[in-house]
């Protein structure tokens, strides 16, 4: 498996900024946030974000922050899927080959958001395949329907795309209703994208992603998880994912270092050998 860095982890940071000192710290790929590269793209073209990575031997493994997709209706999903539609024109001449889709559940489903949420996401997928780009969809702890694995997987199948995988996000994992034996039903097939955190001294019912802390510093078990993804072949990037202001307010380059050492740690023996150098290392260019 393959540590990858999100810009989320380093969120108050400016893109170029951050970009440049995951580079130091020996990260090789990066899940871009989109709307910090938004926010660079303002003044900068994207000529100029695909020279920054190259220079810091980046490569984009994936994308996150996309949303409203499934439900929305009227002039709410016309604005959803209009952004949608110019972010995968971005990702697909970025070469950026996955993004993260959060499910938009935030009131009580019916039985007819069900046949919905499959159709859109079914078209979402056709639409993103177009670009060379494949949907991972994320369910959320505190969401009403797909909070858990095992219901965004059965919605993924009902889709029935091969263009949407689900996104298994630790976090939401642990702290969610998902249960362990909820993995059973991960192939590699249908795992799109992972996402790495850790948890500790917080209860579970009253985490928020502020309590998201590095790997190997909490309660997560995060190896058995590791383990099993091993196991159905997964070798993909596993992106290092701490939305937590204290690590926003450190010194870039140091949470790119820690970082970067705690999510090879807790790769352990799934951690590619080619992955854990620097931009003049065996993981760059």
């Amino acid at each position: 498996m393959k540590p990858c860095i999100s810009q989320a982890t380093t969120m108050d940071a400016a893109t170029e900024a951050d970009l440049k000192a995951y580079g130091r710290g020996g990260w090789s790929l990066v899940e871009l946030w989109l709307t910090k590269v938004e926010d660079y793209l303002r003044e900068h073209s994207v000529a100029d974000l695909r020279g920054l990575l190259d220079e810091n031997g980046l490569s984009p493994a994936a994308a996150a922050g996309q949303g409203g997709l499934l439900l929305a209706r009227g002039a709410e999903r016309a604005a959803h899927w209009d952004l949608f539609r110019r972010r995968l024109a971005l990702l697909q001449e970025l070469r950026t080959p996955v993004l993260v889709v959060a499910v938009d559940f935030h009131r009580a489903p019916t039985e007819e958001d069900y046949p919905l949420a499959a159709a859109s996401l079914a078209e979402a997928g056709a639409l993103a395949g177009g670009h060379g780009v494949r949907i991972a969809l994320e369910f959320q702890r505190g969401a009403s329907f797909c909070a858990s694995l095992d219901t965004t997987l059965a919605l993924i199948e009902q889709c029935g795309s091969p263009h949407v995988g689900v996104c298994l996000d630790l976090f939401h994992y642990y702290t969610g209703p998902s249960k362990f034996e909820d993995l059973a039903y991960l192939t590699r097939e249908n795992l799109a994208w992972v996402q790495l955190c850790d948890l500790a001294a917080t209860p579970r019912e009253l985490a928020g992603d502020a309590d998201r802390i590095l790997p190997g510093e909490g309660d997560f078990q995060i190896a058995p998880i590791l383990d099993h993804l091993g196991a159905i072949g997964y070798d993909g990037p596993v992106s290092l994912e701490v939305l937590n202001p204290s690590l926003w307010a450190a010194p870039v380059d140091r949470v790119a270092d820690f970082g970067h050492q705690a999510t090879v740690r807790a790769l352990g023996r799934w951690c590619e050998a080619g992955d854990v150098g620097g931009p003049s290392g065996p993981g760059g260019r």
